[in-house]
């Protein structure tokens, strides 16, 4: 396809973007862009949350990731489900009975101004990786596909993939994240549909004969039980898969400041949990499209792509639905579908971490009516800012398929919170507040190290996604060492 043709597409894709803004965002004070009101219908919030929990790393690297690890993701998915369940029952009852703004705030009523800075600096560390890596790998397919043709640098096309999220938050914040993300699930689900049976169409065979090829069968196997010390074993993904929903949804301002601006505790619990059910199949059929990328890949001796000299699976399906000569239809499909999964959860991610850095740093509701629009303004650009210059670096960082790489990190990164979380929810005692960064310090260092080191230490075993796990409960037992014995 024509890199103007496709340039095209993404500008009008904004264009509706901002359109959506104009709509919503007639009253952009802070009550609008921290909450919207507490007037989100529950359904909305859920069919846009799909697009957001998704996003463009799912669009591309889980498809990219079955070449090498087969269906085994489900494992993972399946563990969501569970983990959403312990949001809706146990932790969303916690926020709207404290009617929190910033989640974080729970942490400054229950141990006090320390645990609460250093719960939400772990918030803003993972959110502001996570973001980067999501919006990394749209400006790469970007770079790759649309803009090398032109000679534009890639430190370029990042500034503008998020001066455009920053045009469409910077009034109504959350309000207007609501609603696009709505529209944004819609076409990221509608593409991968329409590039299943757009790229079905050229095996000679239906959709039974390709299930049924061995093709299929070597790369479609979910339950991995051989070896409890493979990484993928399916008891510790499935765990692991359980803790990263709680901790990467249940504890993360970004996902759960949408679910606060539902009207009301019950619709909250249905929003969650309606989303839970919903990505198993959702996510299923992005494997699906991940295995028949790979057969046809296979059957016409396509290359995967190599960036700098690194092998890039993430960029195995834009490789055949813009470069392969399939048809207009599967290009212009293709770029809204990624555009649309990329900037679903990227424009949310700005806004929660301008909502934290307001709220638990600044303290922005002590400050006068007139300061308050001004501050929100300022941080919400200068985080922008520091997104695009993360990004940037990361193009001569990342080494693994994208997916992989921010599951890793959010392992290290939500530990912490989760063990924070889970002391004060389940135990009643207060800590020692001087030593709580110590806590989460030695707890992320020596989860490392264990992960680094497991096969030496541990006979070869490998730590999976379950190491969230490991790192939470070292948070736990070092703040059990710090408390103090007299009980609430």
């Amino acid at each position: 396809m024509s890199p103007f043709l496709l340039l095209s597409i993404v500008l009008l894709y904004f264009a509706v973007l901002i359109g959506i803004t104009y709509l919503t965002a007639k009253d952009d004070s802070n009550e609008v862009f921290f909450k919207a009101n507490r007037n989100s219908p529950w359904y909305v919030v859920a069919f846009g949350m799909i697009g957001a929990s998704l996003s463009g790393v799912t669009f591309i690297s889980v498809p990219g990731w079955v070449g090498s690890t087969q269906f085994s993701y489900m494992q993972i998915v399946l563990g969501y489900f569970f983990g959403y369940l312990v949001i809706a029952t146990v932790l969303l009852p916690l926020y709207y009975k404290m009617n929190l703004t910033s989640i974080y705030e729970y942490l400054l009523a229950r141990f006090g101004p320390k645990s609460h800075k250093i719960g939400a600096f772990f918030f803003l560390l993972s959110r502001i990786l996570i973001a980067s890596f999501r919006l990394f790998l749209v400006a790469s397919v970007l770079q790759y596909f649309i803009l090398d043709a032109w000679n534009v640098p890639f430190e370029v096309t990042v500034i503008l993939s998020v001066v455009f999220i920053w045009l469409y938050t910077y009034r109504a914040g959350i309000k207007t994240i609501v609603w696009t993300d709505t529209l944004q699930t819609f076409l990221m689900i509608t593409a991968v549909l329409v590039s299943i049976v757009l790229i079905l169409n050229k095996f000679p065979m239906t959709l039974t004969e390709f299930t049924a090829t061995d093709s299929f069968k070597e790369q479609s196997k979910i339950f991995f039980s051989d070896s409890f010390k493979d990484s993928k074993f399916w008891l510790k993904s499935f765990l692991g898969g359980m803790f990263i929903a709680i901790a990467m949804t249940g504890l993360d301002q970004d996902n759960m400041q949408k679910n606060l601006t539902c009207k009301n505790l019950r619709e909250a619990q249905k929003n969650m949990i309606s989303l839970g059910l919903i990505l198993i199949p959702v996510n299923l059929i992005f494997l699906f499209l991940g295995a028949l990328l790979f057969s046809y890949a296979h059957q016409y001796q396509i290359d995967i792509p190599i960036v700098d000299g690194k092998t890039k699976t993430d960029l195995l399906f834009p490789e055949i639905a813009l470069h392969q000569h399939l048809g207009i239809e599967l290009g212009i499909i293709f770029i809204l579908g990624l555009i649309a999964a990329a900037y679903s959860s990227a424009d949310s991610a700005l806004t929660s971490l301008t909502t934290s850095f307001s709220i638990d740093f600044i303290n922005l509701e002590a400050k006068s009516e007139k300061e308050k629009k001004r501050i929100r303004k300022m941080v919400h650009f200068s985080f922008s800012m520091l997104l695009i210059l993360i990004i940037i670096s990361y193009r001569n960082i990342l080494q693994d398929n994208v997916i992989s790489s921010l599951l890793k990190v959010s392992s290290y990164t939500y530990g912490p919170l989760l063990g924070l979380f889970a002391f004060g929810i389940f135990t009643n005692y207060k800590i020692r507040e001087k030593w709580v960064w110590l806590v989460a310090i030695t707890s992320v260092s020596l989860s490392y190290a264990l992960n680094h080191y497991s096969i030496e230490l541990f006979d070869g075993y490998q730590f999976g996604y379950e190491i969230l796990i490991i790192n939470g409960l070292l948070t736990f037992l070092g703040l059990y060492l710090i408390r103090i014995r007299q009980t609430q």
